[in-house]
């Protein structure tokens, strides 16, 4: 019986690693197109390493950095990113509290609401949400968080809703009795316990908002506002012709600080994840 356990371990280890090969591959080749001339990119060259003649060196990285309006897309980005973030875990957590401590129909109507709107497509309500935020003025990059809260909030208040079911109730009742009112026993009692499903939601909402092209494709005003999904898709170099290099190079830029907040951070989203589906 330990041979085959030890058989199918290897087996299935040899198979996620061929899986994480060819997801990373798609990576890799961008990283070393960033690195070529633009005429090696564009022939037979593109599948193998930069030599002396192909090699660019930061070139296109410097292009990327100068043109298009990067800086703005990239702020643009950071501004939807973080306003998002932050409103998503503050509204969730405290509506995740209410319906795992407030036994009645609106909170249990409430939950199931929330865990329907993960399974809702997204296509079948995006035309009718593009004029919405027309008509309530959302569609700026300092007001599309409250979007973006509506389509956060399933998962996040799911996962909010399993951890929170395993903090005992008499911590609470305890702040209680020491004076504290509700608002202060959840920033000061609840949220602290929820820090490792708060960093979980966190990445999990920050990869999502940072590499999401289609939700401010159609709500922002495109000739004002460009994050930097949109700024990739209509990368041009000098005399309108799509650039290559430095396009490559601004994908690399883009996803390189996602894929360093993910691998830093890799255990406690494994340990949130677990928390909030397997405890309570």
């Amino acid at each position: 019986m330990k041979k085959k356990n030890n058989t199918a371990a290897s087996v299935l280890s040899a198979f996620l690693g061929i899986l994480a090969i060819f997801w990373v591959y798609p990576v890799v080749m961008i990283l070393i197109n960033s690195l070529k001339s633009e005429k090696y990119i564009t022939t037979d060259s593109a599948f193998i390493l930069p030599d002396a003649a192909s090699f660019a060196g930061l070139e296109n990285y410097v292009q990327a950095l100068g043109a298009q309006g990067f800086a703005t897309a990239f702020g643009y980005s950071l501004v939807i990113t973080v306003s998002s973030v932050v409103l998503i875990l503050l509204c969730t957590s405290m509506c995740a509290w209410y319906i795992t401590r407030v036994h009645n129909f609106l909170s249990k109507m409430c939950y199931a609401l929330f865990v329907f709107s993960m399974v809702v497509p997204f296509q079948m309500l995006m035309f009718t949400l593009s004029s919405t935020a027309d008509r309530l003025e959302l569609d700026t990059p300092f007001r599309i968080c409250i979007i973006y809260l509506g389509f956060g909030a399933g998962l996040a208040v799911f996962m909010f809703t399993g951890f929170m079911k395993s903090i005992p109730l008499e911590i609470e009742e305890a702040a209680m009795i020491d004076g504290c009112n509700p608002i202060k026993t959840f920033f000061s009692v609840i949220l602290p316990i929820l820090k490792p499903t708060l960093i979980s939601v966190c990445i999990l909402e920050t990869m999502w908002l940072w590499n999401d092209y289609l939700l401010p494709y159609l709500v922002l005003d495109r000739k004002k506002y460009t994050t930097i999904p949109i700024l990739i898709q209509y990368f041009k170099g000098s005399y309108g012709h799509v650039a290559m290099g430095p396009m490559m190079a601004c994908i690399i830029m883009t996803v390189l600080p996602i894929i360093i907040m993910y691998i830093s951070c890799q255990k406690y989203i494994i340990k949130g994840v677990l928390a909030g589906a397997v405890k309570g």
